[in-house]
């Protein structure tokens, strides 16, 4: 019998070329602003197609003034969606000229803790408080995350720890920051553990064989915003 031929691509068909860092970030604060491609296009005064273009591929290099109506369209700097920043911790521009703090609802609180992301949990060990990050996911109105064994965040269990995310714009010197209080446990239920494998959307960056999932079920939340007048 003749063998069978995969059967050949066509362009539209054949895999996306690689999106390079600038395409990510710029995608990545459409998403946070909660724009279409073509909102982000009216508003920068350019055609949807090369929006789409600068997304999605790793070559696009568009000129100094594209990237600066780029930037103002999506409220950030150049240096932002450039990846200047990328090796410094978030919150060193200036501060607002006008500026308010204000407590947070616990409504605000959930809908800002969101589903899953990059959190620092913080436990009490033998030696001091310790703080450490980790990749989480909200399941079932609690904070669940994968690690280890022999890491520090284990060292948590059976007490009382916070736990901690937030968000900077260093563009515009606003954030918000929300901590959630309560007892951490391991979780070794099979159903369980398969549920949670199933909802949490998070996988550890840190790589390696990271099946011991901790649960921190929500005792007290809290949390701030930085906004301008």
């Amino acid at each position: 019998m003749a063998e069978r031929q995969a059967p050949q691509q066509t362009p539209s068909e054949a895999d996306p070329p690689p999106q390079g860092d600038l395409g990510r970030r710029i995608e990545r604060r459409r998403t946070e602003l909660g724009l279409t491609v073509e909102d982000l296009a009216f508003r920068a005064a350019m055609a949807p197609s090369y929006l789409e273009h600068l997304e999605k591929h790793s070559t696009a290099a568009p000129e100094a003034g594209t990237l600066l109506r780029l930037a103002g369209a999506l409220r950030t700097s150049t240096t932002e969606l450039g990846g200047g920043n990328a090796g410094l911790p978030p919150g060193t521009g200036r501060a607002a000229a006008a500026s308010r703090l204000t407590e947070l609802s616990e409504q605000d609180c959930h809908r800002l803790l969101s589903t899953h992301g990059v959190g620092r949990i913080a436990v009490s060990t033998d030696a001091a408080p310790v703080v450490v990050p980790v990749n989480y996911g909200v399941v079932d109105d609690a904070v669940v995350f994968r690690t280890q064994r022999g890491t520090v965040s284990l060292q948590g269990l059976g007490r009382e720890v916070a736990f901690e995310v937030d968000r900077v714009d260093d563009a515009l010197s606003q954030g918000w920051s929300v901590v959630v209080r309560g007892p951490a446990e391991q979780v070794t239920d099979p159903d369980a553990v398969r549920r949670l494998a199933e909802r949490a959307f998070s996988e550890p960056w840190a790589g390696g064989e990271r099946d011991v999932w901790v649960r921190i079920t929500i005792t007290a939340l809290t949390g701030r915003r930085i906004d301008t007048w």
